[in-house]
Parts: structure tokens; C-alpha cells; sequence
């Protein structure tokens, strides 16, 4: 049996294939998030950044962000099965069942995400028996790669950086103000644009003024998905 399990973000997506349970293969591809990208942007994965190659596969199995809409997860599986024609069955579901099975098993608890978006869900071993409402990188995903970004672009450009990090912002990213407003109001994929970001947080994490702001951001992200389940304190959180 020759099972390929998909691990799809808005950054990345992971190709994992597993045969009889060993992996023997693992390739990456640019993200895809169905609420902010066309079809084509999945098809261009699918087609030219996935190797001619690719192992013939018997079951698809798909998690990806965006897929918690029933009119998304069917998009997907549609691509899906004309790309891997040889595959007997191809299911999708979200990033939030894939990340829940992942890190609790059949175990209840709470499972989360925190990549370019974030989220959360109460998990009962089996399935999602509640999960916080996402609203997306525009008004929520707090604590997530994008919602870090924004809190250090915000700061660069409101001058509320200290002085010598703006420096080596500068010199990282030579951000002018109408190159930046285009790729958020006016290109596919802001989220991941703004996420692309953190990158400068994690290199200068030792400097008080970044550590203060990734830790403000993870306390939003603990409070607003975390303490939301009311038996958070006696249960695993993943």
C-alpha cells in the first residue's frame, strides 16, 4: 500500500509518502490556501513543482489550510484526482484534523496551529468535538507567523522600532511604503508576504524589544486559543 499524506500550509506544503507505513519519499512545494489563491496557483504546484517522477500512489490523503469549507476540500480533491489518476481513493480535510491526529493520536486533548495562520480545536480521540473560529490574517490568527509580521512591519513603519534594529531591518529588507501596501492590498498570498517577516524576529530574537513582541503575540495566541476550552488546565495541549 502506497499512501500519500499531504501537509499543506499557506508557506509550504510537505509530500510525504509512505509505503507499507515506512516513508520513502518527503518533497516540498510552495503553500496553497484555497481562501486567498486561485485554483491556478495549485495547479502550477501540482504540475510544475512536484517532479515528473512522483511515486504512483494508492490513496491521497490531504490536510490543508482553507479546508474546513466543504466547497474548498471539494476544489482540492477534484485537482487531486486528475493529478494522482492512479489513486483508488483521495480524501481532503483540514489542517486542523491533520494536526490533531498528528500530535494526539486517539488521545483527547487540545491540538494546535501555529504557522503562517493559527488556530485550535477540543479533540475527543476521534474527532473535533469544538474549534475556535478563525478569522483569518486580515482580523485574527493571533500569535501566528503572519500576525508577527504585521506587529513588526507596523512597528518599523510607525518608527517605534529602536533605532539600531531599524538599521538592520533596512539593510534586510529595503522596504519602501508603496512596494509594501502593493503586496498586501493588491497580490495574491498577503498573508504569507507578511509572514515571510518573522524571519527578522527569529534572527534578532535575543533584543528585548523582539522578544517582548513574540511574547505578547504568543500570550494572544493563549488566550484567544487556548482558554477559550473551558477544561484547558486538566487536558494535553499539543
Amino acid at each position: 500500500m502506497v499512501t500519500l499524506i499531504v501537509d499543506a500550509g499557506s508557506t509550504k506544503i510537505e509530500w510525504l509518502v509512505l509505503t507499507d507505513g515506512a516513508e520513502t519519499f518527503h518533497y516540498v512545494t510552495h503553500g496553497y490556501n484555497p481562501n486567498y489563491a486561485k485554483p491556478i496557483v495549485f495547479i502550477d504546484i501540482l504540475y510544475k513543482e512536484l517532479p515528473e517522477n512522483f511515486p504512483v500512489v494508492d490513496a491521497v490523503r490531504y490536510y490543508g489550510t482553507g479546508c474546513g469549507l466543504k466547497e474548498n476540500r471539494e476544489e482540492v480533491a477534484q485537482l487531486l484526482r486528475v493529478r494522482f489518476e492512479e489513486a483508488k481513493t483521495v480524501t481532503v480535510d483540514s489542517d486542523m484534523m491533520g494536526a490533531a491526529r498528528a500530535v494526539l493520536g486517539q488521545q483527547k486533548g487540545i491540538a494546535c496551529i501555529l504557522g503562517t495562520g493559527a488556530n485550535s480545536c477540543l479533540y475527543d480521540g476521534e474527532r473535533i468535538a469544538d474549534q475556535a473560529l478563525s478569522l483569518g490574517y486580515l482580523v485574527g490568527d493571533e500569535g501566528s507567523g503572519c500576525y508577527i509580521g504585521k506587529k513588526l512591519v507596523r512597528a518599523y513603519f510607525y518608527n517605534q522600532m529602536p533605532p539600531e534594529l531599524k538599521i538592520s531591518f533596512d539593510d534586510c529588507y529595503h522596504l519602501e511604503i508603496n512596494d509594501f501596501i502593493d503586496n498586501v492590498y493588491h497580490q495574491p498570498q498577503a498573508s504569507k508576504y507578511l509572514a515571510g517577516f518573522t524571519k527578522f524576529a527569529g534572527d534578532h530574537l535575543a533584543h528585548p524589544f523582539i522578544q517582548q513582541l513574540v511574547e505578547d503575540c504568543f500570550d494572544d495566541f493563549i488566550k484567544v486559543f487556548v482558554l477559550r476550552y473551558s477544561d484547558c488546565r486538566s487536558l494535553p495541549v499539543s
